[in-house]
């Protein structure tokens, strides 16, 4: 039954190649496996960075915490402090930009490392997905590259991250050169010469680039990331084909995954 199953994954797709992880799950294993210490390497790298980014964004939380609590302390605080804040989450945004560069280059190996080595080791009768992943691997220990663009890694943290606080921030300086204000809107959202007119559009179109980055169509090349739309779609699929329903009936342990 096994041999039938192989011959049809090998006309489905790419073969097999069965000495792939060979040794890798045996019980004899031991700590001086090679590949085993370059997936632990790989996985502390991705850590590391995941911590960079982590810390980024709680940076950017206690500052827009700090700047809403001292614009909203008193009515006499000027409101553009809050816009101020802005700018500052923006340029945390680009720092974290650019560290999610650096550990796309990490999470993509591990990754890597995942379907080409651990998958077909848990499952020897796995097509693999490209049977020329060691050239490839090796390649990018050779030379290492950025994988994705800084306009795309802008794209990920403001969908995860920044889109959000970014509404917070302007739905707070609305409701401060509004309900707390006491010339009338639009004139209330005035800063000095530049008419509030003039500073609302300016508001409403950043928040509108900001909006379009993060959502326009694009090809996403990062490697690894669970996209909320494509892995809703995969579930689907896969529940399809199985022919496993896809009510709310569905167990707890498969809600969970």
């Amino acid at each position: 039954m096994s041999e039938r199953g192989g011959e049809n994954r090998e006309e489905d797709g790419p073969s097999a190649d069965h000495n792939v992880g060979r040794g890798l799950l045996d019980t004899e294993m031991g700590p001086s496996s090679a590949m085993a210490h370059l997936y632990r390497g790989e996985i502390h790298r991705m850590k590391l960075w995941r911590e960079r980014l982590d810390r980024t964004t709680n940076w950017a939380v206690i500052l827009m915490a700090a700047v809403l609590t001292w614009a909203f302390s008193q009515a006499t605080h000027p409101h553009y402090v809050i816009l101020l804040g802005n700018a500052a989450v923006g340029l945390f945004l680009c720092i974290e930009a650019r560290r999610y560069r650096a550990y796309d280059v990490w999470r993509s190996r591990v990754r890597y490392l995942q379907e080409h080595v651990w998958a077909p080791g848990l499952d020897p009768e796995s097509p693999l997905r490209d049977e020329e992943w060691r050239a490839e691997l090796a390649r990018d220990y050779r030379h290492p590259t950025l994988k994705i663009t800084f306009e795309e890694a802008l794209a990920h943290r403001l969908r995860r991250v920044y889109l959000p606080l970014f509404a917070v921030l302007n739905g707070a300086w609305l409701l401060r050169v509004t309900a707390f204000s006491v010339d009338p809107w639009p004139a209330s959202a005035a800063i000095g010469r530049i008419p509030g007119v003039v500073v609302i559009a300016i508001v409403i179109s950043l928040f509108a680039a900001a909006t379009v980055v993060a959502y326009r169509p694009r090809t996403w090349h990062t490697r690894g990331e669970l996209l909320s739309e494509e892995l809703r779609r995969d579930r689907e699929e896969s529940y399809e084909s199985s022919g496993t329903p896809t009510s709310d009936s569905s167990s707890d342990d498969e809600r969970r995954i």
